[in-house]
């Protein structure tokens, strides 16, 4: 599917113009390889989803291939679950890796060779400074950094150190190998950056062969290169990094048939949720969310849970765009996007989650019809469905106001409201409890007013949906909303989390045809938003539905005044 899905989720952009103008001038023979390159640290976030688009995407627009990489270097934070988990959903968008799964730590051992190849050539050595010292001695972005004590040693101590690093007869935070290049340079990144440290931990993959780790940077480059990627494709927070990924490929790439080429791009930051992975961790082992895949969380396995579809992930993706510049996309615009795409797909059905009961005296008590409905009102080869129809009916309890306004066009005593695919229907009497609260409505109805059959030709203003008494299926409903009140939250995530962003409705009625909604079948709820049974808690027969979204923006304002407070740039969408 790699290539349908990479044609809707790009346009050309600049990336894909430095590619086309590199393959017309035959650089690297013309081919072109990207790769996907997470942390197996976390879960993926929507966030990557754009990454995933622009890497797979390139590919696939120049006839290349995109690899799967995991840059599996830190061993205490990663797990065999949350590699299985970026599989699933790199799949569930839509991309493909065929037999291009690869791991960096498929290539520890050249990895290696290459720290001892630059050891050899006077460009790396073992730092003893403590991990306090070296941040001290780095300097700032004012102020140079200071030569380690350590930085002249010979060669061959240097390769005796190394080696005894890597035997493991060296002890965790005692030294590091660190590449020599410039403590004075402006940029940080190139002020003798760690290359090698001692974990005695066990890998997820490798188990204990290595008691040392390479770092992030310098793994990731040398794996682009091992594997051939010709573009490495990243966003913005890795410019400053590009100086560093070069340097590596000065020293050990020289003469190659291919060098990679890190370009950068911006990053798809949305207003009212965070895509650091220390913040969605913090959010799960502080038990604010219910795991990873909790469908207020941003993650990719938890907004597939809440109901939003690939495909309205990808045109948000294409819309958003990819550039150079920082962007901040409103929420309201991804939701914007799984509201058009659910429109088309999902069926119509009845539910009701705030009961009012309903009597229609006028109606023989003991008698029942079937009504014919439309599965959707603009897709007829969807065909219909029947829904029972008797004396006793359920309606929205907001669906009536006693003593309503002259543009209240639901039901009020004394007025007329048309039931859905139904009768007209009028209020004549209310019942209340002791306390005063409305507990059932009795009503009149007009015989000659079905839908389909209309014989009375009158119309009315209004018209509800409803579920019969009788017949209502019952089912919990799970209405959830952004996870935060801020549209841009801090570092204090408990005091702006929205205490709203979950209400459970324990016992929702519903029209008969939902009892047996298969998990992750999707739905309109007429009139109430687009619902899907939950993956993870519904079963066969008993269906547990999510909300995904209503079906209009109700935070727009908001996300509105927020961008208009931002510097011009930032807030440029």
């Amino acid at each position: 599917m790699e290539n349908d899905a990479t044609e809707t989720a790009r346009g050309r952009d600049f990336i894909s113009q430095i590619v086309a103008d590199e393959v017309a001038a035959g650089k690297n023979g013309g081919r072109v390889q990207t790769r996907f390159p997470p942390e197996p640290n976390g879960y993926l976030h929507i966030g990557h989803a754009k990454a995933i688009c622009v890497d797979f995407g390139v590919a696939g627009e120049f006839g290349g291939t995109c690899y799967l990489r995991f840059d599996d270097t830190n061993p205490e934070r990663e797990t065999e679950e949350f590699v299985e988990s970026i599989k699933r959903d790199v799949h569930w968008l839509g991309f493909d890796w065929g037999d291009r799964l690869r791991h960096a730590s498929d290539y520890f051992p050249e990895i290696h060779d290459c720290a001892v190849e630059l050891i050899k050539r006077g460009l790396a050595y073992v730092d003893h400074q403590n991990a306090d010292d070296i941040r001290k001695n780095r300097g700032t972005l004012t102020e140079p950094g200071k030569n380690s004590p350590y930085r002249d040693r010979s060669v061959d101590e240097n390769l005796r150190l190394f080696d005894a690093m890597k035997r493991g007869d060296v002890d965790e935070g005692v030294c590091v190998l660190r590449a020599k290049i410039d403590m004075a340079s402006p940029n940080i990144n190139l002020r003798d950056p760690t290359l090698y440290r001692v974990r005695r931990v066990a890998h997820q993959r490798t188990g204990s062969q290595w008691c040392i780790y390479p770092m992030y940077d310098y793994a990731h480059t040398l794996s682009d290169a091992i594997e051939g990627t010709t573009h490495s494709l990243c966003t913005l927070e890795f410019e400053d990094h590009r100086p560093l990924y070069d340097w590596f490929l000065d020293q050990l790439w020289q003469g190659r048939p291919s060098r990679p080429r890190q370009i950068e791009f911006s990053r798809a930051n949305l207003m009212f949720t965070v895509t650091s992975k220390r913040k969605l961790k913090q959010l799960v082992e502080d038990k604010h969310v219910d795991g990873w895949d909790d469908p207020r969380m941003p993650t990719l396995a938890g907004i597939r849970r809440r109901g939003y579809t690939p495909e309205s992930i990808v045109e948000f993706v294409r819309r958003i765009g990819t550039t150079k510049k920082e962007k901040v996309a409103e929420l309201g615009q991804l939701e914007g996007c799984v509201r058009e795409d659910l429109n088309e797909r999902a069926p119509r059905r009845f539910a009701v989650l705030d009961p009012l009961k309903v009597v229609i005296e006028t109606y023989p008590e003991g008698k029942e019809e079937w009504l014919e409905a439309a599965n959707h009102p603009n897709k007829p080869e969807l065909g219909v469905r029947k829904v029972p129809f008797a004396r006793e009916i359920l309606i929205e309890r907001e669906d009536f106001m006693e003593n309503a306004p002259s543009k209240f066009h639901r039901l009020k005593p004394g007025g007329e409201v048309r039931l859905r695919y139904g009768y007209i229907i009028k209020c004549e009497r209310v019942v209340k409890d002791s306390a005063g609260n409305v507990t059932e409505l009795h009503c009149s109805h007009d015989p000659a007013s079905r839908s389909g059959s209309d014989e009375s030709g009158r119309k009315v203003k209004g018209t509800i949906h409803w579920v019969s008494a009788k017949h209502a299926r019952r089912a919990p409903v799970r209405l959830y909303d952004r996870l935060f009140s801020v549209p841009f939250p801090g570092d204090n995530l408990a005091k702006e989390l929205n205490p709203d962003s979950l209400k459970i409705v324990s016992n929702a009625a519903l029209e008969p045809a939902l009892a047996d909604a298969a998990a992750e079948e999707r739905f309109q709820f007429e009139r109430l938003g687009y619902f899907i049974a939950d993956r993870v808690l519904s079963k066969p027969g008993a269906p547990v539905f999510n909300r995904t979204v209503t079906l209009r923006d109700s935070w727009a304002k908001l996300e509105q005044e927020a961008l208009a407070k931002l510097p011009r740039d930032d807030a440029d969408h």
